[in-house]
């Protein structure tokens, strides 16, 4: 037997004994850190369109400082370290620059993503400030790769 199938095969059964033990979750099943914003121009309750921290070149070094914190905190589980990602979530360096990957940011952080019935985005929003959402999207603008 080929090496790949022995570590599908363990694979296969450790997670089978976990989900038979109720010790697997589904990956949007997490609860998400909190996030300090120490520092950050305060944006108010309502929110913004664009990412305020991508010009904001006096608070754009702090504001990547604390998205990068916050990021692995909180959407490198899914997403993938340096925002590369395993295929359970999209690879966040491929947005849109500008405003068409901020409206698409926004949306999905506000409102989540549900499918069947699943949760497979919480809204981040309800659990993280519109400083530390923003100051995640200024990190992801870093390690952002052309098509």
């Amino acid at each position: 037997m080929s090496i790949n199938k022995k570590l599908l095969g363990l694979t296969t059964a450790g997670m089978l004994a976990a989900a038979l033990s109720g010790q697997v979750m589904a990956h949007g099943d997490v609860v998400p850190q909190s996030i300090d914003i120490t520092g950050l121009k305060l944006l108010g309750e309502e929110w913004l369109d664009e990412n305020p921290y991508t010009e904001d070149y006096e608070n754009r070094a702090l504001a990547v400082e604390i998205g990068t914190s916050a990021y692995t905190q909180n959407c490198a589980r899914c997403h993938g370290l340096d925002a590369i990602s395993g295929g359970i979530a999209p690879d966040l360096r491929y947005l849109e620059p500008g405003i068409e990957g901020d409206e698409w940011y926004k949306y999905r952080v506000v409102n989540g993503a549900v499918r069947d019935g699943r949760v497979y985005m919480p809204k981040m929003a309800e659990h993280l400030s519109q400083e530390a959402l923003w100051a995640i999207r200024a990190y992801l603008e870093t390690v952002a790769v052309d098509e």
